[in-house]
């Protein structure tokens, strides 16, 4: 109950945090499994959230396993569908945990369910494909030998920009893997090694490859036009949009800043806002009662979000 209710919020506050979100595939976002969705990974739990929030089905998605060594994060693993997982860098006394995780994976394909898996094994906030680990062609093979009809699908996530309120996102669906192929390799090693060949074929095909020190091609390929007409009606409202959420968005930018400097600011500048902003509505609203009658701070309240909306479709882009 409590994730389904998070999801319905979190699908209408993604409209307010992303300016435009493209899929170019949507059929398979009422896909039913077992599926196994393999994806880069230039943006933290961010990627998660959003295709958590899209999909019709629930998503179960493989997440950091030092990101749980605090006991209380650990009650979080069953209300968000998370499974953790650890790599050598995390420590090698915990990777044999991997193989309940896995095993939980492969009982949820058996339920017909959907798990994302990130390949490249770490996140950068970057327009690169990055090296792809064994991992997901391990948690593949291993459910294809257990005779589980697993579709296994690459998925390309490109944002622009990392850093700023108000981004665009574009995931890039493929097709699935040939099981055939891979299968017919004569021994693990081969198995793996075809997996992975035909993963980052397709992946180098989603994942856009930008330099980032070029300004010219980021804003090629990373901006959406808005129509003149668009711009000039939104302007006023955008204006005051800006002004009326500044103090929210600077505060947790400035907190956010402080504590995690690095390519997991995005996603926690994400995260912050949509728990907050239910409650810094509610102080706008009690605050205007001062100043206006009821009825006209219920306004505040309700139109708040909207003119935080024309705000998001006004600003720069890139």
């Amino acid at each position: 109950m409590l994730y389904r209710f998070l999801k319905a919020y979190a699908r209408l506050a993604i409209k307010i945090f992303c300016r435009h979100v493209y899929v170019n595939r949507p059929e398979w976002l009422r896909a039913e499994g077992p599926l196994l969705l393999c994806a880069n990974h230039p943006n933290s739990f961010l990627d998660g959230i959003i295709l958590t929030i899209l999909l019709d089905k629930p998503l179960y998605s493989l997440a950091r396993g030092d990101a749980f060594a605090h006991k209380g994060l650990r009650k979080l693993i069953d209300v968000f569908h998370l499974l953790p997982v650890y790599r050598s860098s995390e420590g090698a006394e915990n990777l044999g945990q991997n193989y309940g995780t896995f095993a939980a994976c492969r009982e949820v394909f058996r339920n017909n369910g959907v798990v994302l898996i990130f390949s490249e094994g770490g996140c950068v906030n970057e327009w690169q494909l990055r090296p792809l680990r064994k991992g997901t062609a391990r948690l593949a093979l291993s459910a294809w030998q257990e005779g589980i009809p697993l579709t296994v699908l690459p998925v390309g996530f490109n944002y622009s920009p990392f850093r700023n309120f108000g981004k665009n996102v574009w995931i890039n669906y493929g097709t699935p893997l040939d099981r055939n192929t891979v299968e017919l390799q004569p021994s693990d090693g081969l198995r793996f090694a075809e997996f992975n060949r035909q993963l980052r074929t397709q992946l180098e095909g989603l994942v856009w490859q930008i330099d980032a020190r070029d300004t010219r091609a980021l804003k090629q390929r990373l901006s959406v036009p808005l129509a003149a007409w668009k711009r000039v009606l939104l302007a006023p409202f955008a204006v005051v949009g800006t002004l009326l959420h500044a103090p929210l968005y600077f505060g947790v930018k400035a907190l956010t800043t402080a504590r995690f400097n690095n390519d997991h600011f995005d996603s926690v500048m994400a995260a912050l806002l949509m728990i907050l902003y239910p409650f810094y509505l509610l102080l706008l609203a009690v605050l205007s009662l001062i100043w206006l009658p009821a009825l006209a701070s219920l306004t505040v309240f309700l139109l708040a979000p909207l003119l935080a909306w024309a705000a998001v479709q006004v600003k720069g882009q890139v």
